[in-house]
Parts: C-alpha cells; sequence; structure tokens
C-alpha cells in the first residue's frame, strides 16, 4: 500500500474510519493467503484482539494452524527457515491449542481499563526483560530492528510525511485497536531516543490525521519505559471507544480535582513539550508518552529493572501508563481490583 500522506488524504488509508478499516482487513487476508509462519502469527494475533476480526476468520485460522502444525512435525522447510521469533511463538500455540486462544476480554476497574490478551503473553520479550540504567543506547544492527528482510511482508503502508518516509507495520501483538508500528525514516537505523525533529513530526502528523481519523494517536516507549525494539517509532492506534484513563477530565492534569497515581504533564504546545522531554532526557528520567492532536501527555517514570513488577503483569508501558492494563492469565483478569491498579501505578512514581 503505497502512497503520500501529504496535504491531501484522500487516496490513501487514512482519508476515513472506513478507508482504514477496509484496508487494515484486507492487509489481513493478503498475509493469510501469502501462507508463511509469520503471517499467520500476525495475522490470529490481530483477529484474536478484536472479536468481529475472529468471527470472520476463524475457520481460515484454524485450517492454517493445523497446516502449519502438519509442516512443523515433519520438519518442513518453510519452518525450520522461518524467523526464529515466529518458531517459537508457534511452538507455543502449538502448547496452548487453537481451541484454547479465544479473544481479548475487557472490563472497567474503577478508572482503569483492563483487558486479557491471551496471544500477546506468547510474543518475545526482546529487550523489555533487560534492565535499564542510561536512556541512549547505539543502534545495533545485529540486533532486531525493523529494516530485517523477513519484516517486509508485515508492512501496512509506506509513504511520506512532510518529507520525511515513513514505513507502518501491523502490530504483531496487538493491545490497541487498529494497532500499528510507525518508524520515521527507516532507512536511517535510529536507536529509540527521541529527537526534537522526530518530536515535531509526530506531533504534526497526529494533528493532521486527527481531521479524518477521530480518536487516532500515538504512543511511545523511552529506553527503561519498556521499549523491546531500539529502533526509532511509536505505536499507531485509532481508538474508537472513547479516550485512554490517563485523558479523564477527573484528573489534576486535566483540570480536575483527583490525583493520578503518578506525575503527569500534559502540554498543549509542541515546543513546550519538548523542552519538557528533553529535562528528563537530562536527568536520565524514563518516560513514556500519549501523543494526541494537539497535546502531549509525559509520564516520567522509574527504570525498568529499577523496582520489582508484579508477577501479573510483564511491566508498564505506555498503554499501561495511560491506564489500559493487560494480563495475561484469565484468573489475574478476574480477580485484579483498582487497588491492585493503582499500587502498580505508584511503584512507578518519580520526581524528576
Amino acid at each position: 500500500m503505497n502512497g503520500s500522506i501529504g496535504t491531501e488524504m484522500q487516496g490513501t488509508p487514512f482519508s476515513s474510519p472506513a478507508a482504514l478499516r477496509v484496508a487494515f482487513d484486507d492487509g489481513l487476508d493478503k498475509l493469510l493467503r501469502h501462507d508463511s509462519l509469520g503471517g499467520f502469527v500476525l495475522v490470529l494475533a490481530n483477529a484474536s484482539h478484536e472479536p468481529s476480526a475472529f468471527d470472520r476468520l476463524r475457520a481460515p485460522l484454524a485450517q492454517a494452524f493445523a497446516r502449519w502444525s502438519a509442516r512443523s512435525d515433519r520438519q518442513d522447510a518453510r519452518v525450520i527457515d522461518a524467523a526464529r521469533d515466529d518458531t517459537e511463538v508457534f511452538a507455543r500455540l502449538r502448547r496452548l491449542g487453537f481451541d484454547n486462544l479465544g479473544v481479548t476480554r475487557c472490563r472497567r476497574l474503577g478508572p482503569w481499563d483492563l483487558q486479557f490478551n491471551r496471544l500477546r503473553a506468547l510474543r518475545p520479550p526482546r529487550l523489555s526483560n533487560t534492565r535499564v540504567r542510561h536512556l541512549h543506547k547505539a543502534f545495533d544492527p545485529a540486533g532486531f530492528h525493523f529494516n530485517k528482510p523477513f519484516l517486509r511482508r508485515e508492512v501496512f503502508w509506506e509513504g511520506a510525511f512532510v518529507g520525511t518516509p515513513l514505513r507502518v507495520f501491523y502490530n504483531k501483538f496487538p493491545f490497541a485497536e487498529l494497532h500499528g508500528l510507525l518508524v520515521p525514516d527507516p532507512e536511517a537505523n535510529r536507536p529509540q531516543y527521541l529527537d526534537a525533529n522526530t518530536h515535531a513530526l509526530i506531533w504534526e502528523l497526529a494533528e493532521h490525521l486527527g481531521r479524518t481519523l477521530p480518536g487516532v494517536g500515538f504512543g511511545y516507549n523511552a529506553r527503561g519505559g519498556y521499549a523491546s525494539v531500539n529502533h526509532l517509532h511509536v505505536q499507531m492506534f485509532m481508538r474508537s471507544t472513547g479516550r485512554y484513563p490517563v485523558e479523564a477530565a477527573e484528573w489534576v492534569h486535566n483540570g480536575g480535582s483527583e490525583r493520578y497515581p503518578l506525575a503527569v504533564q500534559r502540554h498543549a504546545d509542541c515546543a513546550g513539550a519538548w523542552q519538557a522531554v528533553a529535562g528528563l532526557h537530562a536527568s536520565e528520567t524514563s518516560y513514556n508518552l500519549l501523543y494526541r492532536p494537539g497535546c502531549l501527555y509525559i509520564l516520567p517514570r522509574a527504570m525498568q529493572g529499577s523496582y520489582s513488577h508484579s508477577r501479573w503483569t510483564g511491566g508498564f508501558a505506555w498503554s499501561e501508563l495511560a491506564g489500559a492494563v493487560t494480563v495475561f492469565d484469565p484468573a489475574d483478569f478476574e480477580r485484579l481490583d483498582r487497588a491492585d491498579i493503582d499500587a502498580e501505578l505508584a511503584k512507578l512514581s518519580v520526581t524528576p
């Protein structure tokens, strides 16, 4: 799907919510028909995140699961030669069983959103299990990054915005609606360390897309904030079910009277927002970001590895700090209450 965002949205997947949904679903269908192991894993995870998509694709996904299981049993080259990430995830899928996958379940805990997402628990941890002490680390061409050849089929869209090349991938293990990974100038091989130009690009892109895509936004994980890939990227979504909990009017940072469990900065000015991020860089304070059209929520937080998170979570990243929490065990999904989320967020509180 090639094109240009430019000043005119017509003719791109981003021209309307309906156009984005059609393009997104069409891309999943094509990936499934291509019959690659990585494509199967991606389509299964995306379909299981949305019940309507899973209902539509259940039969072809079950057939593909059986087909790949048979290939795995006979050590077919299409399994042996697949990317290691994909073979490891598929092995976990087989142990779980197709009929035990289910779809993502959601419920409300006071101000917080909770979701049970079994498929996301199978994803490779990459850097998310690493103790981090510094925000910047040089890009490693030998590590996982978004220019790997096997990822080409997972590209949803390529184009440019204000002269910057953009590449949008499907999120292989989504936890948000129409969830993608946006990589600005991917061939530049920049590490996951936000700079002023990229910040301004994402700010302007959010404002531009907000004119045609209600609910659009971008999440960013700094190193130490559970970024799993050290290749500059943000996560793109279109949330049609309302705003994230951090955006609620009740909180002090939005003009209300209730205090969020950790410090939140809300900025409505691009330059002022960057000065705040630059200050976190100077103090080596990790953070997560939520970009919305004309607005940025900055959430300074404790570095991953500097505290012990609860057993029911793999670690809080931008979505969790924004109040939308994912768990991987059905028992945890049923038993957790608001106090558990409050306490986990409070562990991350820092004074930058």
